[in-house]
């Protein structure tokens, strides 16, 4: 693979550096710090609490935003971890192509076609 800038690693949630977490849990192309990590047990823990209570509704993030100004401030996050998760995957697929892996394979597994998995990745690696 081809020499590229290691992002450093950040929370998928708050976005936050790994310097400024206590840890940072990595997943498949995403990471969780410890703030968040709690804030959702935070949740779980009150949603569990309330067995029997009418359900709240589970908004998606854009439908809880307060308005305008609040959404666009959330299309810059979204992209940064949506980067982040972009580059995981271009360095999977590079070991897979050291591995061996053709790009038919890739693209199979990718739900996409050889050419489409090509194009996307061969010059990232």
């Amino acid at each position: 693979m081809r020499d590229q800038e290691d992002p450093l690693p950040a929370c998928s949630f708050c976005l936050k550096p790994k310097a400024e977490v206590a840890v940072l849990v990595a997943g498949p192309g995403v990471y969780i710090c410890d703030a968040c990590v709690a804030l959702c047990s935070a949740i779980i823990g009150a949603r569990s609490s309330s067995v029997g209570a009418e359900p709240s509704p589970d908004l998606a993030v854009w439908d809880a935003e307060a308005g305008l100004d609040a959404v666009m401030a959330g299309i810059p996050r979204v992209a940064k971890a949506g980067g982040q998760a972009e580059y995981t995957l271009a360095q999977y697929v590079g070991r897979a192509r050291q591995l061996g892996a053709s790009w038919a394979a890739i693209g199979q597994v990718m739900g996409i076609t050889r050419q489409s998995a090509w194009e996307r990745f061969s010059s990232k690696l």
